[in-house]
């Protein structure tokens, strides 16, 4: 069985040697970079199946990795912030971010929550074990990320199209702000439930008429939102 490949993004040597021991330990392939330029490039000839990016970096800053890299994949993507710096937690949910861990870490969290990433990012599909879900108008295809709306693709960054895959996996069912960060951003993800707000709108934006056609995302006013089929 191939080994998962974690690709470290830092410019201090001894944290990229750090968790790159403990890594290889647990079974991973590691790459390393140590500039935002140099990370895509890597990227690019040889991706792995996550990138731990730290925000701070040479020549372009993680906001802008991340940024690139969710125009042509979906990976999994950890953001690595020091403990004085300024986070937007929002921003990174909306650039495609799947989660964060401030430095200084306890390197046994960074595994558990690295593990936590790609078993969600794995074993993503509908509880009948499909990975495609069909409504008028609509198809949603989580193996693939691709959604058709009205017989044309639609651009959907990641999260939001695994926010309405999740929804429209649960028709009818009405979720709150917190049980969707937990369950499309992961349990651990201390997020700011805006970012709900935000991707909802924009999923909205992008799905125009829907109603007309049976179904709608809808907001339930003081709980959160649903999937509902007529």
């Amino acid at each position: 069985m191939n080994k998962l490949k974690i690709m470290i993004v830092d410019d201090d040597p001894n944290i990229q040697q750090l968790i790159s021991l403990y890594l290889t330990r647990e079974g991973f392939d590691v790459t390393t970079a140590s500039a935002g330029d140099e990370a895509l490039r890597i990227f690019k000839s040889d991706p792995p199946n996550l990138m731990l990016l730290d925000i701070m970096l040479p020549v372009m800053d993680g906001w802008q990795v991340c940024r690139e890299v969710r125009k042509v994949s979906n990976i999994p993507i950890i953001m690595l912030t020091a403990k004085d710096e300024t986070f937007d937690k929002v921003l990174g949910l909306e650039l495609g971010a799947d989660d964060y861990i401030v430095k200084p870490f306890d390197t046994k969290e960074l595994v558990a929550r690295i593990k936590a990433v790609l078993r969600r990012f794995q074993t993503v599909e509908t509880p009948g074990g499909g990975k495609e879900l069909s409504f008028p108008g609509l198809t949603i295809n989580i193996s693939q990320y691709t959604v058709t709306y009205l017989g044309r693709p639609l651009e959907m960054p990641p999260k939001e199209l695994e926010l309405l895959y999740f929804l429209a996996s649960h028709p009818g069912t009405v979720f709150t702000r917190e049980q969707l960060l937990e369950q499309v951003w992961g349990y651990d993800f201390f997020g700011d439930s805006r970012t709900v707000d935000v991707h909802v709108k924009r999923i909205r934006d992008k799905l125009v008429g829907s109603e007309e056609l049976g179904w709608v995302l809808r907001t339930v006013w003081g709980v959160g939102y649903k999937f509902e089929v007529k």
